[in-house]
């Protein structure tokens, strides 16, 4: 149970989404965009954020859209990622998706949801980084299309009157060989000690990491370390591990000596598993 009032507003357009926002803020509601809900309303239910107005996307056609247009595959914010992975139109996502918390959460998470989330895992991001895809933002200044390099740093730089609308993805990234490893403690549901989308491109490995900093990262570094044909495979895993952009996660899923354990592990599937492809 949410232990406060709340105003709900469903609009059906961007602007009326806007437009909204604005009023209700200037109004002193404190609203929120809320696409896929999941995370906003466990943190209402502890009383961690406190909106006096929501105002729920999932009607703007526009963020329900999961089609190729020409040479890109739109996909909107509001998509569930059980749908991603039922339409499979992007396989890699589609699996990234398939692995994030069960399938009755999976109904209820968004893509916009989970990418723009507070939980640092947001897995659902990680081959859009590696596609180098486009994110589709609405809001005052109207909509606009940004890499997704100069938007997600760490997590989504958005201004708190903007949201996520679509993202935008070359078809060229849709058939690419892949590989996805999501890593847990025990199990097949619960967070992950580490997963990894990985994708090969002009004979080019391209890695995306989630569950073992603080935050989900594409890092080029680590990528000149894989792709160096001078080093070894095991001295490419050791300055992988040296080159981390933070520290690796240490808590109650699993200390940082045994996720770093794993990643090697996993660094080692990965490279093998694109030998010859």
């Amino acid at each position: 149970m949410i232990p406060f009032d709340f105003e709900y507003y469903k609009p059906l357009t961007v602007q009326k989404a806007v437009e909204l926002f604005k009023y209700l803020q200037t109004h002193g509601k404190n609203p929120l965009f809320f696409s896929g809900g999941t995370e906003i309303i466990t943190f209402a239910r502890r009383n961690s954020i406190q909106p006096r107005a929501i105002i729920d996307l999932k009607s703007i056609p526009e963020s329900n859209v999961t089609e190729l247009q020409k040479d890109n595959l739109v996909i909107g914010s509001c998509v569930s990622l059980s749908n991603l992975s039922a339409s499979n139109l992007f396989p890699l996502l589609s699996a990234t998706a398939q692995g994030v918390a069960d399938q009755t959460a999976r109904n209820k998470i968004t893509l916009g949801g989970n990418i723009c989330g507070e939980i640092y895992y947001r897995e659902a991001v990680l081959p859009l980084l590696l596609a180098d895809s486009q994110m589709v933002i609405a809001g005052p200044q109207g909509v606009k299309d940004i890499n997704i390099h100069d938007v997600f740093l760490q997590r989504m730089r958005l201004e708190k009157s903007e949201f996520l609308l679509q993202t935008i993805t070359n078809r060229v990234y849709l058939s690419l060989p892949f590989v996805h490893f999501k890593k847990r403690q025990i199990g097949n549901v619960g967070y992950p000690l580490v997963t990894v989308a990985a994708l090969k491109k002009e004979n080019q490995i391209r890695t995306a990491f989630s569950g073992v900093c603080s935050f989900p990262f594409r890092s080029i570094e680590v990528e000149q370390i894989l792709n160096n044909s001078k080093l070894s495979l095991m001295e490419k895993i050791d300055q992988v591990i040296l080159n981390l952009p933070a520290p690796v996660i240490n808590n109650t899923e699993g200390s940082a000596d045994y996720r770093t354990f794993v990643l090697k592990n996993t660094l080692f599937e990965i490279v093998k598993a694109f030998e010859g492809r």
